[in-house]
């Protein structure tokens, strides 16, 4: 299976340069997220590739028509569907078969000083999970809403714009 083509990518307005892979498991019932990362500014190429998760984008652009508005979608490795998430939006998945394994194509190297996360049951986003039972990280667990996170100076570096092609600073 092809899932990344620099030439196509690059013909349809999408990154085409990628500068880290990662690759997670889990079992059924573990949800993580929502997670960004700021600096260096990260964009997710999301699928799975054993397994069935729901995957979700949800956008955290200030200024952002879109703004606390969410994406999700079942994807599975027989679906092969594959879900973008520039810079500016917090990603998450949670588990549905008894095991999953995620992997994504990242345009920026982690960094644990620009990175946090949004609250995965936030109210104010009203994300529609397919699992009730949720297996949390403490870091998960522990997670600030995106009202708190507005409120951030770190948040500055996700604004949007009309004619913005790329989001951060």
């Amino acid at each position: 299976m092809e899932v990344f083509r620099e030439d196509q990518f690059k013909s349809m307005g999408l990154p085409h340069e990628f500068a880290q892979d990662n690759h997670s498991g889990s079992v059924r019932g573990v949800l993580r997220g929502l997670h960004f990362q700021w600096e260096p500014p990260m964009g997710k190429l999301m699928r799975v590739t054993r397994g069935t998760a729901f995957l979700v984008a949800v956008d955290i652009r200030k200024g952002s028509p879109t703004l606390g508005k969410w994406f999700g979608a079942e994807v599975s490795a027989e679906s092969r569907k594959q879900i973008w998430a520039p810079a500016g939006f917090a990603r998450g998945f949670c588990v549905l078969s008894d095991y999953a394994e995620i992997q994504y194509k990242c345009t920026g190297v982690y960094s644990n000083k620009g990175e946090s996360g949004i609250r995965w049951d936030d109210p104010a986003i009203g994300i529609e999970w397919p699992i009730r039972d949720v297996q949390l990280s403490d870091k998960d667990r522990k997670a600030q809403t995106l009202k708190e996170w507005l409120a951030r100076p770190e948040s500055e570096h996700f604004t949007f714009s009309e004619d913005q092609t790329t989001v951060g600073r």
